[in-house]
Parts: C-alpha cells; structure tokens; sequence
C-alpha cells in the first residue's frame, strides 16, 4: 500500500539554467517559475548552473522569484554533467529543504532518494536522429535513461509528445501527465510597452514596406522550410516570405538568393512584435512540435494562423487556424491561398475563434497542474 503524503507547505527545487537561451523551453521555465511563485503553500528553490553566465542567471531568477531562494553554480553544463554521473555535487546538499527537484530534461542530479520530476518538451531528437548533433543526442539519451530508472513523474506540453514518450522511451501511461504551455508573458510584456513610434522606427529599420507572410523558429529539418517555400512561390509576386529565428543546421543557402524570400535570423522581443502584428498570415507547417508556442504567439496578434494537421499543432490550435498537410506542397499553398482569400466576415470568425483558443490556456492552470505532478512524484517516492 502506498503511503499518502500531502504537503501543507511543499518545498520545490527547479532547475532554471535553460531560461539564459532565450528559446522555447526558456520561455517555458520562466512563466512557470513566475506562476508557481504565485501560488499558495509552494517555497520555491531555484537551481542554475552556467559558467558564463552565472551573474546574468542569479539576476534573471531573483526577477522572476522574489521570495525564492537562488544556488547558481560556476559550472557549464557539460560539466556539471560529468560531476552527476560520477555521483558527485548532490542537489540536497545545495538545496537541503526541497522535498522534490523539477529537473531539465538534459541532465538528471545524482540524488536517488529524491523524487523527481522532468518536462520532456518533444522528442524531435530521437525522431530525427540524423539532424542531431551525436553528442547531444548522446547526453540526452543518458538523460532519458536515468528518468527511467527512477521512475521520475514525467510532464509533456501536448498529448502527441505524451504519446512519443510512452511509444519511444517505454515510460509507463500513468507517470506521464499532459501539462498544455500558454502563451509567454515576455510576448505580453513586449506588446504592452511597445510605442506607435518605436513600432514605426522598427518597420522602416526591417523594411516592412510590402505585404508578407511570416515564419518564426530555428532552421531545422522538421520545420519543413523547404516545402514552404515552395508553396510560396506563387504567391511571391505580391507577398514577401520572411523567415525570422535563430540560425540552426538546415542548409537553406540554395534560397538565399531568391526574391522576396528574407532571412531575418533572431529578432528581438520588440521586433517579433512588429512582424507579428504587420504580417498577413504565419505559416507553421511543421513536420512535429512539441507544443509550437507560436501559433498562440500569432493568436495574441490576431494574425491568421496556416499549421499542420497532426503532432501538436493541430491539438493547440484546434478550429482556430486552417490546417494542412505538411507533407503535401500543393495542400500548404492550397492552404496559404485560402487564408490569403478570406473576406472581412470570414477574417472577423477567424479573430474570435483565435481570442477564444487563446483563452483556453494559462500559466496559473499549467502551475496548479504541475504542482499535483510534484505531490504524485513525493506519494511515489514515499
């Protein structure tokens, strides 16, 4: 029989070090920490580890959480790495009061009487094995290993990634909880304090000067890049295509040259504000995503939103965006048509079902969720 243990007032660890990367999983991080800060009854511990950038991380996670403890140490995480696997820098002895760690997926702490808890966000890596780096793909795998053995409670963004952790890395159905992401406060923060003025300066300084539609996210094989441009071709006279996020490891220089078609690389908060707001529809048709954070990023702009029918994506946006076959270039430009032909009283549905999408999702909710994963992480540990 297992022994119920409820915590009047639970002490939490959470790993924050990935908020300094400014990607998705940061975006993650970060509003979660800030909701579960607001929550009742929950002490929060925030753990980093980042040579470079200790300062920077020590100073984002008292932003965050006031009230929070901070232990941020002067390792990078390639070696903090080595240290877990040889057993060694136990986050009870630099977090002696948490009742349980909520890790990043990439590392495990070497601590096996401390129940655990991980946010697997997606599994593109092991899906797509030969576009990841093998070192990566490696310490990854190490990582998965270890939530295994401990029978760690596992929380996934979407159904589909419920569905590739219980289908690839055998974890049992009942430790794997779906916690739905909702839209980043950064994307709110930025729009908020965004000035006419300083939207106009940032227009002319992007060239924002001819209709277009808009892309956002790091170049990599499943973003389906290739097959978008492709679609876009016929619609390259009248609008632009441009391309916006970090420059990842899919060999785009074979349209580099082409007109219309811009790579921006990363952006700013303000300028993804911008794009988002003057763009006439995003295009997301990815192959897979783990959530895809910026359909509702495009929702909160009220920007048409054209993304694939299967993983996530069709899960988070529901009735709200128009869906096509990734696979298929003539079903996304069948789809970019369609969205772009839209008359004002279909463009009008569109915004409400987009406003009522958005709605459905919440970070206080994500918090509230989490929080019963980390009391049925301490149940089956006690």
């Amino acid at each position: 029989m297992v022994k119920l243990v409820v915590y009047f007032l639970m002490h939490v660890g959470i790993d924050i070090t990935s908020i300094i990367y400014g990607r998705g999983v940061s975006f993650y991080t970060s509003n979660l920490v800030r909701a579960l800060a607001q929550t009742k009854n929950i002490q929060l511990s925030l753990y980093g580890s980042n040579l470079r950038q200790r300062k920077i991380l020590t100073k984002m996670a008292s932003a965050l959480s006031p009230s929070s403890s901070v232990v941020v140490q002067s390792y990078p995480p390639s070696v903090l790495a080595k240290l877990w696997q040889l057993g060694l820098n136990h986050i009870k002895k630099s977090l002696p009061q948490i009742d349980v760690f909520h890790s990043w997926d990439w590392l495990q702490p070497p601590d096996k009487n401390l129940p655990l808890v991980s946010t697997i966000h997606d599994l593109a890596i092991l899906k797509y094995p030969a576009a990841a780096h093998p070192q990566v793909l490696k310490m990854q795998q190490r990582s998965w290993k270890i939530l295994q053995d401990r029978q760690a409670e596992i929380i996934t963004p979407s159904i589909a990634t419920k569905k590739d952790v219980v289908d690839l890395l055998q974890i049992p159905t009942h430790r794997v909880h779906v916690i739905h992401e909702a839209l980043p406060e950064e994307n709110v923060t930025a729009a908020e304090k965004l000035t006419e003025g300083r939207a106009e300066q940032i227009k002319t300084r992007l060239q924002l000067n001819k209709p277009y539609l808009l892309f956002i996210g790091t170049s990599e094989p499943r973003k389906n890049l290739p097959r978008l441009i492709e679609a876009w071709q016929t619609l390259a006279a009248d609008y632009e295509l441009i391309i916006a996020g970090a420059a990842g490891w899919e060999d785009l220089s074979q349209f580099k040259r082409q007109k219309n078609l811009r790579f921006l690389g990363r952006v700013s908060a303000e300028e993804l504000s911008v794009l988002y707001s003057e763009a006439e529809a995003f295009c997301y048709p990815s192959l897979d995503e783990g959530f895809g954070l910026p359909i509702l990023e495009a929702f909160y702009y009220g920007v048409p939103v054209l993304t694939s029918n299967r993983s996530s994506m069709a899960e988070v946006a529901g009735n709200a965006a128009l869906l096509v076959n990734p696979d298929s270039v003539d079903d996304i430009r069948r789809g970019l048509e369609q969205i772009l032909g839209e008359n004002k009283t279909e463009q009008q549905e569109r915004l409400r079902k987009m406003i009522l999408r958005l709605h459905l999702f919440s970070w206080k909710q994500a918090a509230s969720e989490t929080i019963k994963v980390y009391q049925a992480a301490i149940n089956h540990h006690a």
